[in-house]
């Protein structure tokens, strides 16, 4: 017994210091005390790859009230069911079948429907509908990076519900999706598709500009080398930020400017530094990528390639090196 208990604590204390060396520190006053290491995962590759789900009713499975009974326990387990759960921070989900899909702060994907309206808006899914097919809650939603907060509204679903609309649409999620990465409404039907970011159809065509990267660099004539997104938008450090334990300090109001960057995969990049390279889970569940454990932002005020508009504001905001430094920050 006395054995396996050595050998136990030897493990988790090596795993604790691979997590520690992994993030390196530009500021010497950053401990590892108190980490809660839940809140820090390898970046995945777009959580899945999400196989079609078959069905004829334009429903799901062919039986709407079964398909909503086995996704309210296993969609969203403690939460309450995949109907009822907030969307949160919406993000979006670059899959190589289906482009980028926009997503709820857990990762499930949403999903609009060829038999309701934007404009007006209207859900036309019933309440038999429903079972299979979840309203999403408008209630504390936030657009995903890139998008804007107007595109963002809501509609009454049949069931009463406050129910997400993006660009018009009303958005659903899929119960017989159970953890993120799932696109198995994509299709059903005919009539379901994973919704776009924007809430249009999620298209490949679409995922990205031509070549570029989810992140990666560009030159900037005064900064240097600095790093993008995967529309060109320049990426920021927040100095309030720590990399150890990992924390954001920017929510509410400043998250609304500054957006959280989403998860990207590491083969997703070009010329960044893969140390530290981790997925931090946001206190309202978002999941916000890091370079070398800090947490990334673009900023609302940027609005095309090649603004840094956020450059020094409030001397506490710096576009990011490759390496996750604040470029121009003081020392």
């Amino acid at each position: 017994m006395d054995t396996w208990r050595s050998a136990s604590l030897v493990a988790t204390a090596a795993a604790l210091l691979a997590l520690t060396t992994a993030c390196g520190q530009d500021q010497g006053d950053q401990s590892p005390a108190g980490q809660n290491v839940g809140n820090a995962a390898p970046a995945q590759g777009g959580y899945g790859s999400g196989d079609a789900y078959g069905g004829g009713d334009g429903y799901g499975s062919g039986d709407a009230k079964g398909a909503g009974a086995a996704g309210a326990t296993g969609a969203a387990g403690a939460t309450g069911g995949v109907g009822v759960k907030p969307a949160g921070q919406l993000a979006a989900w670059d899959s190589a079948k289906l482009g980028q899909v926009v997503t709820d702060s857990a990762g499930l994907t949403m999903y609009r429907f060829d038999k309701d309206t934007a404009r007006p808006p209207r859900s036309n899914c019933d309440d038999a509908c429903l079972k299979a097919w979840p309203a999403v809650p408008a209630d504390g939603a936030k657009a995903a990076p890139g998008v804007a907060p107007s595109l963002l509204g809501e509609v009454t679903a049949a069931d009463g519900t406050r129910q997400l609309t993006i660009d018009g649409r009303p958005m659903y999620r899929y119960a017989m999706d159970t953890k993120p990465g799932d696109a198995k409404g994509q299709g059903v039907g005919g009539v379901w598709h994973a919704a776009a970011p924007d809430g249009g159809k999620a298209s490949p065509a679409a995922a990205r500009p031509a070549g570029r990267a989810g992140l990666s660099t560009r030159r900037d004539p005064e900064l240097g080398e600095i790093v993008v997104d995967r529309n060109g938008m320049t990426v920021y450090r927040f100095l309030k930020d720590s990399a150890w334990p990992i924390k954001s300090n920017c929510a509410g109001a400043c998250a609304d400017k500054w957006p959280a960057v989403a998860p990207v995969t590491r083969n997703d990049t070009k010329g960044i530094l893969k140390k530290g390279f981790m997925t931090y889970v946001r206190p309202d569940g978002g999941k916000q990528q890091t370079i070398n454990c800090w947490p990334l932002y673009t900023f609302s005020g940027d609005k095309r390639p090649g603004d840094v508009n956020g450059q020094g504001v409030g001397g506490t905001w710096y576009a990011a090196s490759p390496d996750g430094k604040p470029l121009g920050a003081p020392k």
